[in-house]
C-alpha cells in the first residue's frame, strides 16, 4: 500500500524536478539561440557531467563498491545499458533536437504526451484499466497542451514540423524511460540508475560529437553559469527526481504530474525570454493545472498497491 507521507515525498519530487526540467529548458533554448551552442555537444557534455556528479554523490552516500554492484550482475547490466541508450539518451537528445528547431515550449509540451501513451501501453498490456478519472486527465493533458501549442488555432502554429517530430519522438522516449526505469529501481538506488545512464548515455554521444571539439575561448562567464544551471539543476536533479518519485507514485501519476513541466518552461519563456503568449495558450496552462491538481489531490489513489 502507498502511504500518505511517502505519496506526498513523491509529489514532492516530481513537481521539483519537471520545474527544474522546464527552467533548464528555456535556458538551453537561451544557450542555443544566443550563443550559437551546438545541441549535440550540449547534449554530451550535460549527460556525462551530471551523471559523474551523481555517481560521485552516491560515493559520499555509501561507498565506491556499491556505485559499481549494478555491472556485477548481466542481466542488470544488460537493462542497464538498454535504459542509458533508448532511455536517457533518447529522451536528452530528442527534447533538445526539439528545442534546437523549435523552442523550449514546445518541446516540453509535445514531450508530455507520455502519460496518453503510458496509459495506451498499459492498456493494451491489460496492466490498467480506463477510469473515468483517466478520461478527464487525459482529456486535459491534451486540451492543455493543443492551447498551449496552437494557442487555439493551428494556423498559429509557429515551429517547424521538424521540432514537432523530434517533440513527438521526446513523448515516446519518456514513456520508455519511465516505464523501463521500474524493474531496476527495485533493485538499485536511484542515484546509480540514473547516474550510469547519463554516462553511459553521454559516453556514447560522444564517440559521434566530442565534447573537447569546442572553442572554449568564446564562452563568457554568462554561459558558464547558464551550462552550469542546465547540467546541475535541469539534468542532475531534474533527472533524479522525476526517476525517485517512481519509488512512490504509479507510472502514469509521475508522467501526468510531469506537466508542470512545459508550464515552468512557458513561463519562464514568457518573463525572461519576452516571448509572446495568448489567451487560449493561458487557459491551456489551466487545463494542465487542473489536471495536475485533480491527480494530486486523488485520495483514493494514495491508497492503491502500486
Amino acid at each position: 500500500m502507498i502511504k500518505r507521507h511517502t505519496r506526498n515525498k513523491g509529489l514532492l519530487l516530481v513537481i521539483t524536478g519537471a520545474i527544474f526540467w522546464g527552467v533548464g529548458g528555456t535556458v538551453s533554448q537561451k544557450l542555443f539561440q544566443d550563443y550559437s551552442i551546438n545541441v549535440n555537444w550540449l547534449v554530451t557534455v550535460r549527460l556525462i557531467l551530471a551523471g559523474a556528479l551523481l555517481l560521485t554523490v552516491q560515493c559520499f552516500r555509501k561507498d565506491y563498491i556499491h556505485i559499481t554492484t549494478i555491472w556485477r550482475n548481466k542481466k542488470a547490466a544488460g537493462q542497464m545499458i538498454i535504459f542509458g541508450l533508448f532511455g536517457m539518451l533518447a529522451v536528452q537528445y530528442t527534447y533538445m533536437a526539439s528545442i534546437h528547431h523549435g523552442n523550449a515550449a514546445v518541446a516540453t509540451l509535445l514531450q508530455y504526451l507520455a502519460p496518453v501513451m503510458i496509459i495506451v501501453y498499459l492498456l493494451l498490456r491489460k496492466q490498467t484499466i480506463f477510469t473515468k478519472q483517466d478520461t478527464i486527465t487525459v482529456t486535459l493533458a491534451l486540451l492543455g497542451t493543443f492551447l498551449l501549442l496552437t494557442n487555439g488555432s493551428v494556423a498559429e502554429l509557429s515551429v517547424p514540423v521538424i521540432s514537432i517530430f523530434w517533440g513527438i519522438l521526446s513523448g515516446a522516449a519518456l514513456a520508455f524511460y519511465t516505464l523501463y526505469a521500474i524493474p531496476l529501481l527495485k533493485e538499485f538506488d536511484s542515484l546509480i540508475v540514473v547516474g550510469w545512464a547519463m554516462v553511459i548515455g553521454g559516453t556514447a554521444l560522444s564517440f559521434i560529437h566530442p565534447p573537447w571539439h569546442v572553442d572554449f575561448s568564446n564562452f563568457t562567464a554568462e554561459i558558464y553559469l547558464y551550462l552550469i544551471f542546465v547540467v546541475v539543476f535541469g539534468t542532475m536533479f531534474a533527472f533524479w527526481f522525476y526517476i525517485e518519485s517512481l519509488q512512490y507514485l504509479k507510472p502514469k501519476e509521475t508522467s501526468l504530474i510531469g506537466n508542470l513541466e512545459p508550464l515552468s518552461a512557458v513561463l519562464t519563456m514568457v518573463i525572461w525570454l519576452n516571448e509572446p503568449f495568448g489567451h487560449y495558450q493561458w487557459l491551456g496552462m489551466v487545463c494542465i493545472m487542473g489536471m495536475t491538481l485533480l491527480l494530486a489531490l486523488n485520495k483514493k489513489a494514495a491508497y492503491e498497491n502500486k
